[in-house]
């Protein structure tokens, strides 16, 4: 897994591509969101323009570092038989995905974790108050794109056409999982719809280990959302991924 891992770190750095949409987007495109929302609308649904770029960029850095990322990885992988000579070895199926998928989980955690700290420093976010929820939102934000990453690419022809496979999961999940618009200044019908999405619980818990006002209850139902959605998405990857090119 070390070699596969650091095998992939190398073609990670060798694409240019890649390296744009992982490294670059998740720093840029929050500077956006910023300037989307006035002030005075933020403050009358509690939040701040700090709260809401910081969501913004954890959560862009999933869907890009780590999702849109691996199902371009997975893809590529597997027309270029990669894969199938794999599983030719002592690596176990399990074990080949989590090694291709290192350097993209790697880079997508140290990104949200500098993004944090540059955020609070220069936004002049508070210190957050339960940070054991941020970084228990994060780690199954991770675990949850590793896996939706492998059942998109189990629908993805080539790697080009991953580039499209992925836009639903991104455009549903940036409008409606509170990372590019806040759930709080939704409709609340319209919200408690959104909060299923698989993101949403994801950003509910980075949120709510920074305010400190997320009720045990909701951070309990937050993560049995995001576990179902990982079970779900596992399931998924052991009943249809394809090893094999798809003609």
């Amino acid at each position: 897994m070390a070699a596969l891992a650091r095998a992939e770190l190398t073609l990670f750095g060798r694409s240019k591509a890649t390296l744009f949409s992982a490294l670059f987007v998740p720093l840029v495109v929050p500077i956006s969101v910023r300037s989307a929302f006035p002030e005075s609308e933020l403050d009358d649904a509690g939040l701040t323009v700090g709260l809401v770029m910081l969501n913004a960029a954890i959560g862009f850095s999933l869907l890009f570092a780590v999702y849109s990322a691996l199902v371009g990885v997975f893809t590529a992988r597997r027309e270029e038989l990669v894969l199938k000579r794999l599983r030719t070895g002592e690596l176990r199926d399990t074990e080949i995905l989590a090694g291709a998928a290192t350097p993209a989980v790697a880079t997508g955690l140290v990104q949200c974790l500098l993004l944090a700290a540059g955020l609070t420093v220069l936004v002049d976010i508070p210190a957050p108050k339960a940070v054991y929820l941020s970084v228990l939102g994060v780690l199954l934000g991770l675990v949850m794109c590793v896996a939706l990453a492998a059942v998109t690419a189990s629908y993805s022809r080539t790697a080009e056409s991953a580039q499209v496979t992925t836009l639903p999961l991104l455009f549903v999940s940036m409008l409606g999982s509170g990372i590019a618009i806040p759930l709080e200044t939704l409709p609340d019908g319209l919200a408690s719809v959104l909060e299923l999405l698989p993101l949403t619980p994801v950003m509910k818990l980075v949120r709510g280990g920074w305010t400190g006002d997320l009720a045990a209850s909701e951070a309990l139902a937050s993560m049995t959302i995001a576990l179902a959605w990982t079970v779900v998405a596992v399931f998924a990857v052991r009943r249809w991924f394809r090893w094999e090119p798809r003609h």
